[in-house]
């Protein structure tokens, strides 16, 4: 008998081998680029994706591939269809029905409905011969020798394959519209991925108090106004309010250990000039790579050389970032 790990290892093989043959089969006689190209040059038409079974679930997740990526989809389940709801399809929309077999009941019916609309029909199948495949406008099949488990019955490379090639359709579609990060970010604004495209410093600092002192100020008074803002830090400006230098909890633990007159010190004596800083418009996931870089836990958030605030570690590890 063989073991489990074996079954497991056999199963993903023969997934992978479908996968291998399906990109095979995609050559210049497919139907796979006239798609890409006839769906691109519609802008305004949908794509509707529908199936029964295994195949419906695949479809509702390539629908949610194809919406987070900018081309327009619905699910539309093929019994439900010819019960009334063919109504949400709309003229310009492209149908794409996925089934194994291309001979299901519901797709049988479902396929003349479709042409007698006048909208494209899609067929994804792995049956060259299916009514589904004849009656098709455009068809892309999916080549399986056999399905993963031993009595070659359950749906397992057959839906692997239907998903990679709905994910390969997805891809294509955005490159071809020139579907870009800030897009992406559009349609993903909850998300930590999504966080990373457009959350900006200048989002987070103002949630803090301003840590400021004059370089005069003296040592109890640095002290008092890092201590009270709780962000570790505090900027050093010019009575113009131009940055002059940032005085760290670091910075006053050096200067206690080397000893001395403690009440003659000034901020102008213990600041560093070489401070860490971004713009208010930095890309959040861009500060936390140079905090990450210099070893550091906040940055001073300046523009045109006048300190604003401070974005803190904390505020990216917040927002999911870290």
């Amino acid at each position: 008998m063989d073991s489990i790990l074996d079954i497991a290892r056999r199963t993903i093989r023969f997934e992978a081998d479908a996968l291998l043959a399906l990109a095979d089969s995609l050559d210049d006689s497919t139907d796979f680029q006239r798609l890409v190209e006839d769906v691109t040059a519609a802008p305004t038409s949908r794509l509707v994706i529908t199936g029964i079974g295994k195949s419906a679930i695949v479809a509702q997740k390539i629908v949610a591939t194809l919406n987070s990526t900018g081309t327009p989809s619905l699910f539309l389940h093929a019994a439900d269809a010819i019960h009334g709801d063919l109504g949400m399809v709309q003229p310009a929309d492209f149908v794409i029905c996925l089934s194994k077999s291309g001979e299901t009941p519901e797709i049988k019916v479902l396929a003349p409905l479709v042409k007698n609309f006048g909208n494209p029909l899609v067929a994804i199948t792995a049956n060259q011969h299916s009514s589904l495949a004849r009656q098709a406008d455009y068809f892309l099949y999916t080549p399986i020798e056999q399905e993963a488990d031993p009595n070659n019955l359950a749906p397992t490379s057959s839906t692997t394959s239907q998903m990679a090639l709905g994910d390969a359709l997805a891809v294509a579609l955005l490159s071809r519209k020139g579907f870009g990060a800030q897009d992406f970010a559009k349609f993903h604004p909850g998300g930590a991925l999504g966080k990373q495209l457009y959350l900006r410093v200048q989002d987070l600092y103002p949630l803090h108090e301003r840590p400021v002192v004059g370089p005069d100020a003296t040592l109890s008074e640095v002290i008092l106004e890092i201590s009270s803002k709780r962000l570790g830090a505090t900027a050093v400006v010019s009575p113009d309010g131009a940055l002059l230098g940032v005085i760290t909890d670091g910075d006053l633990r050096r200067m206690l250990q080397r000893g001395g007159d403690f009440n003659m010190v000034r901020a102008r004596d213990i600041l560093s000039s070489a401070a860490k800083s971004v713009g208010p418009d930095t890309l959040a996931v861009n500060a936390l790579a140079m905090m990450r870089q210099h070893a550091i836990s906040q940055l001073l958030v300046v523009e045109n050389g006048h300190f604003l605030g401070i974005v803190h570690l904390h505020d990216l590890l917040r927002e999911g970032l870290v």
